[in-house]
């Protein structure tokens, strides 16, 4: 006799992403400084409601720790280099250069559904890499779980979300989200 084992979604193993501009990895704890410089912003910790204000190193830390379980991971985007004008290019923009520029976070819901999040550091904003990086992450879950719909939640008045989601194919539900003020938008 044999026991035919389901598989368990669990998102602790995600495989980093090289796209043309960013190195995207999940954090590690060696991250924590680097995630708390770019996180402990009033821009980014008033829109993402688990984020507390200050955003220290400590909540850096418990941040990354949370993805060893598999339902949660937070992967961070850092600018690559790929010849010397890029290099000198960043160099102009501060606090880009090869640091983490942004953050996008995958989460299991239930068994059918896997929610996406990001935020992108001050200094990086407006240069296309939460497009960038979101849809490299959107393209490998869709791959990697097929048989899950990859959801967003947004406020329909923080604009440059919203338009990123609609860009990437997301479309609005007609439902409230699970967090107060946002909407729930579903891909596809």
């Amino acid at each position: 006799m044999f026991t035919i084992r389901a598989t368990r979604d669990s998102l602790a193993d995600l495989p980093g992403i090289e796209t043309a501009r960013l190195s995207i990895a999940a954090l590690g704890p060696d991250d924590a400084q680097d995630l708390r410089r770019i996180t402990d912003d009033p821009a980014i910790t008033a829109a993402v409601d688990f984020l507390p204000a200050p955003f220290t190193v400590r909540d850096a830390e418990d941040l990354i720790r949370s993805g060893t379980r598999g339902q949660d991971r937070f992967l961070g985007a850092w600018m690559r280099h790929t010849d010397a004008s890029e290099a000198r290019e960043a160099a102009s923009h501060e606090s880009v250069g090869p640091n983490l520029v942004g953050v996008v976070g995958t989460h299991l819901r239930g068994p059918g559904a896997i929610e996406i999040g990001y935020w992108v550091g001050g200094a990086a904003r407006g240069r296309g890499f939460a497009f960038e990086a979101v849809s490299a992450i959107v393209a490998l879950l869709a791959r990697r779980f097929p048989a899950r719909i990859i959801v967003a939640e947004c406020r329909p008045g923080n604009v440059a979300s919203w338009g990123l989601l609609q860009k990437l194919g997301f479309r609005d539900t007609g439902e409230e989200g699970h967090r107060p003020g946002r909407r729930l938008l579903q891909r596809g």
